[in-house]
């Protein structure tokens, strides 16, 4: 017996310390990563520089267009998902009472959520650049960035609603809310958290992407602001790309570690708004 407790004990001290090495691994490797694009980066970072349209095929100017095509990519996709997300978070918890259509409902989800971006990219240039023959259009690529995002931003709605605690819905009944009325002043306000977290976590992620609007949305240069929804932009990732293939030009490898750090910057900036307005409205829709 007093073997096998040292044993226990010694499996469960190795699993310990191997679970606190590979933290401080990723962890190390994180720091790292940041802080070579921060140090390299922060050089070429200035008002300037954001506030200036690239030439010379990226190795000089800024990334005005670049920055502006990827915001305008990114939060028309979020208006794009918002409603689709709330519609079927909704239905989810607050209509659906069917266990079946519930698990291939979350089971589709999820499943979205698995599949490579590069996949999505694929299926935007088959389906609406040949297909439906849009051409290269920043519009479709926001559709494909918003059914990017539609699994995150519906889980963490739903996750959000599946949280209320039922005796709120119990007591609005009792006091003769119908269920359309319970949703709008109780599921709503109480889950609003989820939807804000959600929505930013996917833009965090979105606004990163290459792959998915390498061949439909994106031009590597000669493009400022579209006129129209079937006009292509230039944005941060694919800006990034083609200064990697100049990276022998130290201009243009200046130039895009600091496209890098702008990029990370607004997915940094993303992500803690997400965690920050999470906190704060989930506090007060408790008060």
């Amino acid at each position: 017996m007093f073997k096998i407790k040292n044993r226990r004990h010694f499996y469960e001290q190795s699993f310990a310390f191997a679970s606190r090495l590979s933290l401080i691994i990723c962890a190390g490797v994180l720091l790292f990563l940041l802080g070579s694009i921060f140090i390299q980066g922060i050089s070429a970072l200035s008002l300037e520089f954001l506030f200036t349209p690239s030439s010379s095929f990226g190795k000089s100017g800024g990334i005005f267009y670049q920055l502006f095509g990827s915001l305008l990519m990114v939060l028309v996709a979020a208006l794009l998902v918002l409603p689709l997300a709330l519609g079927t978070a909704l239905f989810r918890n607050s209509y659906n009472k069917n266990s079946a259509i519930a698990h291939i409902m979350d089971q589709s989800l999820y499943a979205l959520n698995a599949i490579p971006s590069v996949t999505y990219g694929i299926f935007g240039l088959i389906f609406f650049v040949n297909l439906l023959n849009t051409g290269i259009s920043w519009f479709v690529g926001s559709i494909i960035l918003a059914i990017m995002m539609l699994p995150t931003v519906t889980l963490s709605t739903y996750q959000a609603m599946a949280a209320i605690p039922k005796i709120y819905h119990e007591n609005a009944a009792a006091l003769g809310l119908t269920r359309t009325e319970i949703v709008r002043r109780v599921t709503l306000p109480q889950s609003f958290h989820g939807v804000v977290t959600g929505l930013l976590i996917g833009l965090s992620r979105a606004i990163g992407e290459t792959a998915p609007i390498m061949f439909i949305a994106t031009a590597f240069s000669g493009v400022s602001v579209p006129q129209s929804l079937v006009e292509p932009v230039s944005t941060l990732p694919t800006h990034i790309l083609e200064l990697a293939q100049q990276s022998t030009d130290p201009q243009a490898l200046q130039n895009a570690w600091g496209a890098s750090l702008t990029l990370v910057l607004l997915a940094a900036t993303f992500s803690g708004l997400a965690l920050f307005l999470r906190s704060r409205l989930n506090s007060e829709g408790h008060q």
